[in-house]
């Protein structure tokens, strides 16, 4: 099995100190990604980041604080793309990708646009922007899974309060229908989805209320394959025994050898 981790950490370092080291190791992933890791490389130098046995990759953003996304992988990658080719949206440290054999594992984080217009203008615009870049990581003879943070729910079986959501961003009709294009269109396949149809699998809980007791959540956190990868998938799983960020760890296991043939 080829297991994949995602998780969005919100401060590797305030995860941490919640347990997600204590954790991540036993998991025995191949390859884990995560998002808003808001570190630069000499903040977590300590041992405690640098689990025994895997390699670990960043893409950092220019603003201290801010966004960034990392991998972490058993098998030292063939390459490693840091970043799209696009100065604003590599400046923010939002897309960094792995190689292994015949497979390209990617931490992807896709801005909200919750805190206003101007942000909620950005986020479309890379969405837009990610579509040709999408279909033409498709079209290569090799196999793709986007994990990350995407900021979107998809349906209204992917967050409790779809009502009183509609309006807000993370449920924009624009935001849903770039998901419908992936999967409809575009052909990548939800692969969570694929294998778990139940309600109320979510993977972020405000920290407002009591969201998280009440699981008054949104699923925003998403494994996007290529069909033949997303065939292979055999289990799927949030994990919510502890709680190391705002956002769930999503593992799925693929029946996928990168390095047969």
């Amino acid at each position: 099995m080829f297991r994949i981790v995602t998780c969005n950490v919100n401060g590797i370092r305030a995860a941490a100190k919640k347990g997600l080291y204590d954790w991540l190791p036993k998991q025995k992933a191949d390859v884990i990604c995560l998002q808003e890791v808001r570190a630069l490389p000499e903040q977590i130098e300590d041992e405690i980041y640098h689990p025994s046995g895997y390699h670990f990759y960043q893409c950092v953003a220019e603003k201290k604080g801010y966004s960034g996304v990392a991998i972490y992988t058993r098998h030292k990658p063939d390459k490693v793309q840091t970043g799209i080719g696009w100065e604003d949206f590599d400046s923010e440290g939002r897309y960094l990708q792995a190689d292994f054999g015949k497979i390209s594992v990617v931490s992807l984080y896709i801005p909200s646009g919750s805190s206003g217009e101007p942000r909620q203008t950005i986020k479309y615009d890379y969405l837009e922007r990610l579509k040709p870049y999408l279909l033409k990581c498709k079209r290569r003879r090799r196999q793709f899974v986007f994990c990350g943070d995407w900021n979107i729910a998809h349906k209204e079986i992917d967050l409790k309060n779809y009502k009183s959501n509609k309006k807000n961003s993370g449920f924009l009709p624009d935001e849903r229908a770039w998901l419908d294009w992936l999967y409809d269109e575009a052909g990548y396949v939800d692969v969570f989805r694929r294998i778990d149809q139940r309600d109320e699998q979510y993977t972020w809980w405000s920290n407002r209320g009591q969201s998280w007791a009440k699981n008054v959540g949104w699923r925003l956190d998403y494994q996007a394959a290529t069909p033949a990868l997303a065939d292979t998938a055999r289990k799927v799983s949030i994990y919510k025994d502890e709680r190391f960020s705002d956002h769930a760890p999503l593992t799925i296991d693929y029946d996928f050898d990168p390095w047969a043939g």
